[in-house]
């Protein structure tokens, strides 16, 4: 499916729209339409063949008014400025939604991890992480994993940062592995978030929960989670996807048993007691709630008003474009905006660097229970907005979180 807009065009659409509900004065709105700081570094690697070789990294650090800067970093072959620059955006939106303490950051390296080897990937995380140091800590900048990159990539940093500092700085990323300072429950936490939203959402529609179809578009960590807890929950799973196809079976599809057969194969595809579709016609079947967890700009004005979907909850970063977002809020579907929808992961990455911050390790009973409050007084927050404003849940939410950091820029004063 083509591209609409940028990532970064349809972020500056949505602070625009979100500026003029606040009323804000046009010197905010220039304000948080710029990062504070926007880093480009070499990074130069010793690759297993003994070349040398350059890739370019990226970290952007939008605002930090409400705390420090808190952000993913991926590897992928299209990385951009501009696409980090609006990730780093909704991520500050995304952590005043729910209401804790960071700011909004995203780094990046442009580069093909899959044809990488796991030493160069090593390589290339601690050079960037040398590179980036007098920007980054446990009070400037925590980063956490994103796209291509995993629990091990930021053991990496972690340790690179520490042996540069001169001791053990657990608290300087999130999304590690537990035996050093990760959180329990980190790696479902987006999923959980996605889900628990989606529950929510059924009880305004008057749902029953157990027996409602589900469609999840994309089968990576999010997507796949999000299909294993909602089936967990008695829902049925209908439909999945990944890049290269999506199955489907109206009688239900065991989530498990798919992940199984994706490992052996590769892809979803071809799972037994199914029938192939589209990516596209996925997000066009009739179920209850779609779960964008893929790419970004998947529901567009071509396709939005296809969507059968009764709720739609986004895994995904920017899925839905402005446009399709009016179409959706007339056709009366809930949609769950991605700074809501999947803020799941900053809130439990939020956790970990409190219980690395005290030296403490919380159950994963506990770090739910916290996560389960969060979300769900989040979710209310903006129906609440919603209804007061009369406006859709995406505009709603970022009437709160946009207005949430202009407040505190606006608290704390410019200096100098």
């Amino acid at each position: 499916m083509g591209k609409e807009q940028t990532a970064l065009t349809v972020a500056l659409e949505q602070l625009k729209i979100a500026s003029e509900k606040l009323g804000l004065d046009p010197g905010m709105h220039a304000m948080l339409a710029h990062p504070k700081r926007s880093l480009i570094v070499s990074v130069t690697v010793k690759m297993d063949s003994g070349e040398m070789s350059t890739f370019t990294g990226y970290r952007v650090q939008h605002w930090d008014a409400r705390g420090p800067f808190k952000g993913g970093i991926r590897y992928h072959p299209n990385v951009t400025l501009d696409e980090v620059t609006a990730l780093s955006m909704w991520m500050t939106w995304k952590c005043a939604v729910v209401d804790i303490p960071y700011g909004g950051a995203k780094g990046g390296i442009c580069c093909n991890p899959k044809k990488m080897s796991k030493g160069e990937l090593e390589r290339m995380t601690r050079r960037y992480t040398s590179l980036l140091y007098d920007f980054i800590g446990p009070h400037r900048d925590v980063p956490a994993p994103d796209v291509y990159t995993d629990a091990q990539t930021m053991a990496w940093i972690m340790d690179t940062y520490s042996q540069i500092t001169g001791y053990s700085v657990p608290e300087c990323v999130t999304g590690k592995p537990i035996s050093i300072g990760g959180s329990e429950g980190r790696e479902q936490a987006t999923s959980l978030g996605v889900d628990i939203c989606a529950r929510e959402a059924t009880k305004r529609l008057g749902l029953k929960l157990k027996g409602a179809t589900i469609a999840v578009q994309g089968y990576g960590n999010v997507g796949m989670n999000a299909a294993k807890i909602a089936h967990g929950m008695g829902c049925k799973i209908i439909a999945v996807s990944d890049s290269i196809g999506g199955i489907y079976n109206s009688k239900g599809l065991d989530p498990y048993e798919v992940h199984e057969h994706k490992v052996k194969t590769g892809s979803v595809v071809k799972f037994k007691g199914s029938k192939s579709m589209t990516n596209e016609e996925l997000l066009e079947t009739k179920c209850d709630i779609l779960i964008p967890a893929a790419l970004e700009n998947q529901i567009t004005k071509v396709n939005a008003d296809k969507i059968k979907a009764k709720i739609v909850s986004e895994g995904a970063n920017g899925p839905t474009t402005p446009e399709a977002d009016k179409i959706l809020h007339e056709k009366g579907i809930i949609l769950i905006p991605d700074i809501l929808a999947n803020a799941g992961g900053v809130t439990t990455s939020y956790f970990e660097w409190v219980q690395n911050l005290t030296r403490e390790h919380w159950t994963v009973e506990e770090v739910n229970r916290k996560l389960e409050n969060k979300m769900v007084k989040a979710f209310n927050d903006v129906c609440k907005i919603s209804q007061k404003e009369k406006c859709d849940t995406r505009t709603a939410a970022l009437i709160l979180g946009v207005g949430r950091v202009a407040d505190a820029i606006k608290t704390l004063g410019l200096w100098p």
